[in-house]
């Protein structure tokens, strides 16, 4: 596994990729591939949220569970979809509460890279999967290593906007000190769940309203056609 990653990613994280249980995920990975499996995200984009969002910018988490398991469709932000795939029920939902949010015009396409480089870094609990299994790399250590991730950024940083949507996603609370930083929690934007509290939560407004408070540009949630 070639991990490209952001240099002040890279300073933050070293401990954890020194690890053993880093160097399990990546053999693991190898030998997945070696049998034929095909995993996604591919290679190069399996760390793209880090790419896109350098740890020095960071002042939103948008925090998902598991990438997309279907072809194409995942690239390394939870939540998103690369340009041409139909988007996802969830990332349909998304888009219903941006438009009675702020006014959103959604776009012709599911690519949320407009927001990773404003800031927000979208991060899935689990960095991989098989093709057509979900959470099928789930217990192999990915999230050891993303739990470390998200206390980094709440013990380096301060003022970051949390959005926990979810159950799962909210027991990573106790990973971040609510002292100086915000977290915004509501369900799961799935259609499960999406008319039991996603819808209405105005996650996206209160994100702006947290930021322009500490005087920091707030995300223009728009994007790019």
């Amino acid at each position: 596994m070639d991990v490209q990653i952001e240099p002040g990613w890279k300073a933050v994280l070293q401990n954890e990729f020194d690890q053993p249980y880093f160097s399990r995920i990546v053999q693991f990975l190898k030998e997945a591939k070696a049998e034929g499996k095909t995993i996604y995200p591919p290679g190069p984009l399996i760390f793209n949220a880090f790419a896109l969002t350098p740890f020095d910018q960071v002042k939103v988490v948008i925090l998902g569970q598991d990438p997309y398991h279907g072809a194409g469709q995942a690239h390394g932000l939870c939540f998103s979809v690369q340009k041409g795939i139909r988007l996802p029920p969830s990332l349909q939902n998304i888009y219903k509460e941006l438009r009675d949010d702020v006014g959103f015009i959604p776009p012709p396409h599911g690519c949320l890279e407009d927001w990773a480089r404003q800031g927000v870094l979208m991060l899935n609990a689990s960095l991989t999967v098989e093709a057509g299994q979900p959470m099928s790399h789930a217990q192999i250590g990915w999230q050891q290593f993303t739990d470390a991730v998200i206390r980094k950024i709440s013990e380096e940083k301060k003022g970051v906007v949390f959005l926990l949507w979810g159950n799962f996603a909210r027991q990573k609370e106790t990973l971040i000190d609510t002292a100086k930083h915000f977290v915004l929690k509501a369900a799961h934007p799935s259609p499960f769940s999406a008319h039991v509290g996603f819808f209405g939560c105005r996650h996206f407004s209160k994100t702006n309203d947290l930021l322009q408070q500490q005087g920091l540009s707030p995300i223009n949630w728009n994007i790019e056609p």
